[in-house]
């Protein structure tokens, strides 16, 4: 059956949901959702998204909203179909959990905020110069937690590449393009290495294809 994906290719939470489908094999169609016509905070899509957020899917009866849990569905569901992002034992499982944790409530907090004051808040009104600063701080301390860990470790998890690494990638795209803070990864040689290694991955290229960047 052919998962339904609602929401906008471009877009950042539905990018971690369309790479998980890529690196496991599963068929799916994107249902676009104008994110400039506000189509997200319409009734109809709010049935499917009561927050006005994207992505939602809908596979048969299962209907399930956020990009990290509609990540960590398919990855295991399908755990022994295209790339393994779970990892193989129960101790691999919970590291590679203990970094989405990381990116949900560190990486992705600080740039997320960060994005939309350089990239998309300028459109409209000035952005809040100060809160940029101080976000860019944070960020530089995170990175260099990464730099630490990627400095033992080939991926965030481990030797393989997992959901750990896949659910930071959009985050990273808007780094290192749109807001123009690209210095941040490559100072630091391993962060550096790990993007150029994880943003290699023909499932990211075929995504890319498809966002038409």
């Amino acid at each position: 059956m052919v998962v339904k994906l609602y929401g906008q290719i471009k877009a950042g939470n539905p990018q971690r949901v369309l790479l998980c489908f890529l690196e496991k094999g599963i068929e799916f169609e994107v249902i676009p959702v104008d994110l400039n016509k506000f189509e997200q905070k319409k009734p109809e899509y709010l049935l499917r998204q009561p927050f006005g957020q994207v992505p939602a899917i809908e596979d048969g009866d299962l209907k399930l909203f956020e990009s990290r849990a509609i990540a960590r569905y398919y990855a295991t569901k399908y755990a022994e179909q295209g790339t393994d992002l779970l990892g193989k034992t129960l101790e691999q499982r919970a590291i590679v959990e203990q970094w989405m944790e990381v990116e949900a409530n560190y990486f992705n907090v600080v740039v997320l905020p960060l994005v939309i004051n350089i990239v998309f808040k300028p459109k409209l009104e000035p952005s809040d110069v100060a809160l940029v600063k101080e976000l860019k701080v944070k960020l530089e301390e995170v990175l260099d937690v990464y730099e630490n860990r990627l400095a033992t470790s080939r991926y965030l998890a481990g030797a393989e590449f997992t959901l750990a690494d896949l659910t930071h990638m959009p985050g990273l795209r808007y780094i290192m393009n749109e807001a123009g803070l690209s210095g941040m990864v490559t100072s630091r040689e391993n962060v550096n290495r790990w993007w150029d290694e994880i943003s290699a991955r023909p499932a990211w290229k075929k995504l890319m294809e498809m966002a038409a960047y």
